[in-house]
């Protein structure tokens, strides 16, 4: 098929999946982690062969890491399918119950939003990801992946379709793309495609943004920031900025920054910049850190006032500040909105951070790592979203769905209450908020 007749196919395919019982999208999610294990060792050659001709034209090791499908990312997706199939089904929810009058009711119920287009670099893992999600909340993708990751994500692609039709889902509910031309025709096709989701670099999200006239969720940068505030347990304090760090460095919630409070950083720092070197962190020294410090391997003197840089790699830019509110201004002007944690004992300091930092997620006391769709407990993640609207944060299935207004009458008219011989009663029927109405 060409573009063209995916895209429509795929639109035929969410309206399909507007009836599918719940029973039927989670026998797909158990179908997928079923040919996930047959197949694991086509889909390790693959992917293989993918890692080796990325290394030699010359790809950047974060996005290496990134692009590798192995054992390790192959049971990070089957817990992933297992954990969205456990998980109620997100369609047909009640969110909101009123009486406007006898006999006439109006509920705002929970539904998929359509078709949805998949457009990522690097991760194959993100492939399966989405289509987990996808199936689970009842709409139709199209995936297009980065061609250094193209047999990998030919061979997943075509799993997961396959999965999804034997268990019940409508044929083409997964389609996928290969080339920039066929993603110029789809992002051109506003009447079919209900939204598109990118997933890469800044420059890639805007890129998306600026051809079409799609919605597009973007997510894209992760400047997260550590700040250890003056009253902070220095041991506490070591261990989470080596964990927000090095743990997964090429992560887009690794921390870029450490801020620290002057008060406390001739005690604090040494500590915190030996826990980080000794995991091979570079690190970008402000001028008076560097004076605290003074000069040794891996570190540099940061002096050009970019305090924004997302650098996806064993190196981390520090910075001393004064206050709080300094902390908090630096984080707001430099950060990407994504991920920001506050090393403190003070509940109230904490609590001006989370409430005045704008950020998608805000922490006291606990890495920067924890902003996953998984381990916020939403089975899955399509990306984090660092915008405001409809989505924000990890965003799992309930950033996938979208509501419509049901009305239910006896034959009232508008007439009758513009006459005012009837009038509106509007009483909130709470009792039935979050209830599931014909669903297997």
């Amino acid at each position: 098929m060409n573009t063209s007749e995916q895209v429509k196919a795929g639109s035929a395919a969410a309206r399909a999946l507007l009836s599918r019982a719940g029973s039927v999208k989670n026998s797909a999610l158990a179908q997928m982690a079923l040919l996930l294990r047959e197949k694991a060792s086509r889909i390790f050659e693959a992917n293989a062969a993918d890692v080796a001709a990325a290394r030699k034209a010359g790809l950047p090791g974060p996005l290496l890491k990134r692009l590798a499908y192995d054992e390790g990312k192959l049971l990070e997706s089957l817990s992933m399918l297992d954990a969205l199939g456990r998980l109620p089904d997100p369609c047909g929810r009640i969110l909101e119950a009123r009486r406007l009058d006898t006999g006439l009711t109006l509920r705002r119920v929970s539904c998929p939003i359509g078709l949805i287009a998949l457009i990522f670099e690097s991760r194959p893992d993100a492939l399966v990801q989405m289509a987990g999600l996808a199936a689970k909340s009842g709409n139709a993708i199209i995936v297009k992946g980065g061609t250094e990751a193209e047999g990998t994500n030919r061979i997943l692609a075509e799993l997961m379709a396959a999965a999804g039709t034997e268990a019940g889902l409508p044929p083409h509910w997964l389609g996928s793309i290969e080339t920039r031309t066929a993603v110029a025709e789809l992002l051109a096709m506003d009447e079919y495609v209900d939204l598109v989701i990118p997933r890469g670099s800044n420059e890639f999200v805007r890129h998306i943004m600026e051809s079409s006239r799609i919605p597009v969720l973007g997510h894209s940068d992760g400047v997260c920031h550590v700040y250890i505030h003056e009253d902070a347990d220095v041991g506490m304090a070591a261990a989470l900025a080596l964990d927000s760090k090095a743990q997964y460095p090429a992560a887009c919630n690794a921390a870029e920054v450490l801020l620290i409070h002057g008060a406390i950083a001739d005690r604090a720092l040494p500590a915190i910049a030996d826990a980080l070197e000794s995991a091979s962190v570079a690190l970008e020294l402000c001028p008076r850190s560097m004076a605290l410090l003074g000069p040794g391997r891996g570190r540099s003197l940061k002096d050009d006032g970019d305090w924004s840089v997302e650098y996806l790699d064993l190196r981390m830019a520090v910075r001393i500040v004064d206050s709080l509110d300094e902390a908090i201004a630096s984080i707001n002007r430099n950060g990407s909105g994504h991920t920001d944690a506050i090393v403190t004992s003070s509940e109230s300091a904490a609590e001006r951070f989370m409430d005045e930092v704008d950020s998608a997620s805000v922490y006291w006391n606990a890495s920067t790592r924890f902003a996953d769709g998984y381990r916020y407990g939403l089975g899955a993640e399509v990306g984090i979203a660092t915008g405001k609207l409809h989505a924000r944060g990890p965003m799992g299935l309930d950033g996938l769905m979208t509501y419509k207004w049901k009305l239910a009458g006896a034959g009232h008219l508008v007439a009758d209450y513009a006459s005012g011989g009837r009038s509106f009663d509007h009483v909130d029927l709470g009792g039935e908020t979050g209830s599931y109405h014909g669903r297997g």
